[in-house]
């Protein structure tokens, strides 16, 4: 089994040798504006185009620029005048937060979307990047989720109006490619995880929240953890840095009308990942799960296989080696704001 993942990693690292050096000179030239670039996602994706050796790469702030205002996005495109645009920025949480805010995350992301597309259509940029997410999937979409089942049911009620609001931006994008012949491509992360995560949990998501709380119970000695509901749902998720990697190569090598999925292709139940999440945290008490709260969907693992064909992306960061390094990551941020 060692000898066939060294074997593996060989063949990655020789592969992406060969993709890079093909592909060697795609950013130097090329003006780029990354919404969301001081995000979780942002910051990795920042740190990529950085190392492809791209030269002039915009982070608009939202101090300064407040997307959901057409006349902010207007500056922003007279301001940064870029040749490809790479959408990040988004409202977004957990479970609790969407519950609370669906009404704000559902206008925020449809006007930052929609403004931010057509000021790119207008400026007649080179390509535009949109970020979708998995949420924009039906409640019940057949297992894996396939790009072709989006419109085959309703999403998950607890976050329907964040996935819709998202979801806009694939209508957009064909509808401006069919009557403009506009160059906008359309992805669609899973959940993602990594060093940098939001580890507030009042808004994060499932990974940083149990982190959190397994290492706050260890350290003050509690011997018990609530989880909202009941454990069985299940989740794939996506290494951050990985993730980065997909959304660069999708513009380096895709120009197609379709949707395409981003992701590990794994599935693991949230009973599950709590356990692994407490073994690699040293947490050895008990979970509570409290099924008075929802699971949200539930199940999702993604077919990753359209952006294997179409850019040659496949995520390469093993689960437990992502979790391990979140882990250290958070860990050393907590012993810095404590000095």
């Amino acid at each position: 089994m060692a000898v066939r993942r060294i074997q593996r990693h060989s063949f990655h690292c020789a592969e992406s040798r060969r993709y890079h050096g093909q592909l060697m000179g795609f950013w130097q030239t090329k003006r780029v504006t990354v919404t969301g670039g001081s995000g979780f996602l942002g910051v990795a994706v920042v740190r990529k185009l950085r190392e492809r050796g791209c030269q002039s790469i915009a982070v608009p702030r939202s101090t300064e620029y407040d997307l959901v205002e057409e006349g902010a996005v207007r500056r922003l495109y007279s301001d940064f005048q870029p040749d490809v645009v790479i959408h990040l920025a988004a409202r977004v949480g957990g479970i609790g937060a969407n519950q609370a805010n669906p009404g704000s995350f559902f206008y925020s992301n449809l006007m930052m979307g929609a403004l931010m597309l057509e000021h790119a259509r207008r400026s007649e940029i080179e390509k535009f990047v949109a970020i979708g997410t998995v949420c924009s999937y039906p409640k019940y979409a057949p297992v894996p989720f396939r790009e072709n089942d989006l419109w085959s049911g309703y999403p998950e009620e607890t976050n329907a109006p964040y996935g819709l609001a998202k979801k806009m931006l694939l209508v957009q994008s064909q509808s401006y490619r069919q009557q403009y012949g506009f160059n906008s491509i359309f992805l669609l992360p899973v959940n993602l995880y990594g060093p940098g995560d939001n580890f507030d949990l009042e808004s994060s998501h499932v990974i940083p929240a149990l982190i959190r709380k397994c290492l706050d119970a260890t350290e003050a000695g509690i011997s018990e953890v609530s989880i909202w509901g009941t454990g069985r749902a299940t989740r794939e998720f996506l290494y951050v840095e990985d993730c980065a990697e997909g959304i660069l190569r999708a513009a380096e090598l895709y120009d197609g009308a379709d949707p395409v999925n981003l992701g590990s292709g794994q599935e693991i139940s949230i009973r599950d990942l709590a356990s692994l999440i407490a073994r690699l945290t040293g947490f050895d008490g008990r979970f509570a799960w409290d099924t008075s709260k929802p699971d949200g969907q539930p199940r999702r693992r993604l077919d990753v296989s359209r952006a294997r064909t179409a850019f040659g992306f496949e995520a390469t960061t093993a689960f437990e080696d992502g979790l391990r390094e979140t882990i250290e990551w958070y860990r050393a941020s907590r012993v810095c704001q404590v000095r």
